[in-house]
């Protein structure tokens, strides 16, 4: 999907796949754009990507059709500004919390490339913008999504605020940092984690907004969520599918050798 399909797939209600993308490889576009995703999600708040980097990755993966979706360092509108000047076709702010952390990021990606007082005023009541500059601005941004990370218990108390701000097209849960928030880390199967995650479906959908998560755990968990409206799905990551992979030849080569099997390896992406 072009990020014009997956903003229009989300605002219907449809569910879309993508997966984390760390290699910044000219070979990994061509291959990522065969495998039947809908999107890409680039992470740059835990992955050492340049500015200049990250516009080639999005510029090589909107060619291909692969809408890519750029998580920001930081809930900072200039860096939403930089990621989407880089070509990418919508942020995710990693660890929002309150309703101002969301309406600054807003107005980066709604209201570019209005700043400053102007910005200011037509976030608090519209600002009475001309209406050529109305048009200019929703014809620019109309297609770029605009989705926060739901990642701590500070935000689930303020979860219905949040959900109300005006044209944010999804919630991501962050399962690592909100399992860490609940108190109870990496316990993905304690029914508090299951409890948070449900709630945030149910509400983010009933509010009209796309629900999504990163996962790379169990798949019928998975299926759970998505019977309770998930349907932003962003599964694994290259690097642990690369992992899983060579991981499973390597120990068939050794058995076959005649060697002692190595011991699979812990997944890696607790923290991402």
């Amino acid at each position: 999907m072009n990020p014009s399909e997956l903003s229009s797939a989300l605002r219907s209600g449809g569910r879309v796949f993508g997966t984390l993308i760390v290699s910044p490889s000219p070979r990994w576009p061509d291959t990522v754009a065969k495998v039947g995703l809908d999107f890409v999600f680039i992470d740059t708040e835990h992955i050492a990507i340049d500015r200049a980097q990250l516009s080639w990755m999005c510029q090589t993966y909107k060619a291909l059709g692969l809408a890519p979706i750029v998580r920001i360092p930081s809930p900072d509108p200039y860096q939403a500004c930089m990621a989407l000047d880089g070509g990418a076709g919508g942020v995710i702010a990693p660890y929002v919390e309150t309703v101002e952390q969301a309406q600054a990021l807003r107005g980066a990606v709604r209201l570019r490339p209005l700043k400053g007082e102007r910005l200011a005023a037509a976030l608090r009541d519209g600002g009475k913008l001309e209406p050529e500059l109305r048009a200019y601005i929703e014809g620019r941004n109309r297609d770029l999504l605009f989705i926060i990370n739901v990642e701590s218990t500070p935000a689930l108390s303020r979860l219905d605020e949040l959900l109300a701000v005006p044209e944010l097209d999804a919630v991501l849960i962050g399962p690592h940092d909100l399992s860490c928030s609940l108190g109870i880390p990496e316990r993905y199967d304690d029914p508090r984690f299951e409890a948070a995650v449900l709630a945030i479906i149910r509400k983010a959908r009933a509010a009209g907004v796309a629900a999504g998560i990163h996962w790379w755990g169990s798949p019928v968990r998975l299926g759970v969520w998505m019977e309770a409206g998930l349907n932003l799905i962003i599964c694994s990551a290259d690097i642990t599918a690369m992992h899983a992979k060579l991981g499973e030849d390597v120990r068939g080569l050794r058995i076959k050798a005649g060697d002692a099997p190595s011991k699979p390896g812990a997944e890696s992406l607790e923290q991402i």
